[in-house]
């Protein structure tokens, strides 16, 4: 199922605040269940429904970025999460997948995220490739967050969807892209 992130039925949208808390645990300054990703990156909700129950689920966001002079529309994965009674049941790459497709079709000159170190082959198994020594900078241009920072083991994954995409993929590895997403995501 796929929704813009604000319109997700209120007893999927529950279930999906309990699994990324169960992930991701809220800090002392933020309630259980109140994430929500910066509006400005057209966040796209994708869930893996069995009956009523929530077993993946996964959010496109969607930007533009410029990266060595060209502008590009870029989208990527964020908060990717699998229930944890169903996890290794090929649900989170059932998902993965169908969301790699999803971007193929609607429209962005390339996609791209961080993940950690260890989660390179699934996501790799799901259609994605890793960029070799590219790091993405989120936060803003006055509070840079760099996916290279100390304590981070993230590797970036991309693919190219169009043909101006896959022409200029060339200038991506090895590369610093200015994501800049904002400080409400600061890193996809």
């Amino acid at each position: 199922m796929t929704f813009p992130e604000p319109t997700v039925p209120p007893a999927l949208r529950a279930q999906v605040a309990e699994l990324r808390d169960e992930a991701w645990p809220p800090d002392a300054s933020s309630a259980p269940g109140t994430f929500a990703h910066d509006p400005a990156l057209q966040p796209v909700s994708m869930l893996l429904v069995d009956g009523t129950t929530v077993l993946a689920a996964l959010d496109i966001l969607t930007k533009h970025l410029v990266h060595d002079g060209e502008r590009y529309r870029a989208a990527g994965l964020s908060t990717v999460v699998t229930r944890g009674s169903a996890r290794s049941q090929g649900h989170g790459r059932r998902l993965v997948t169908a969301a790699h497709e999803a971007m193929a079709a609607g429209g962005p000159d390339l996609g791209l995220f961080t993940c950690d170190r260890p989660l390179r082959p699934f996501y790799e198994s799901a259609g994605w490739h890793q960029l070799p020594g590219a790091v993405l900078i989120g936060g803003t241009p006055v509070a840079p967050f760099p996916s290279d920072r100390p304590g981070f083991d993230k590797v970036t994954m991309a693919d190219f969807f169009s043909p101006r995409g896959r022409q200029h993929r060339s200038a991506f590895p090895h590369s610093r892209i200015e994501l800049y997403p904002g400080e409400i995501d600061k890193l996809w």
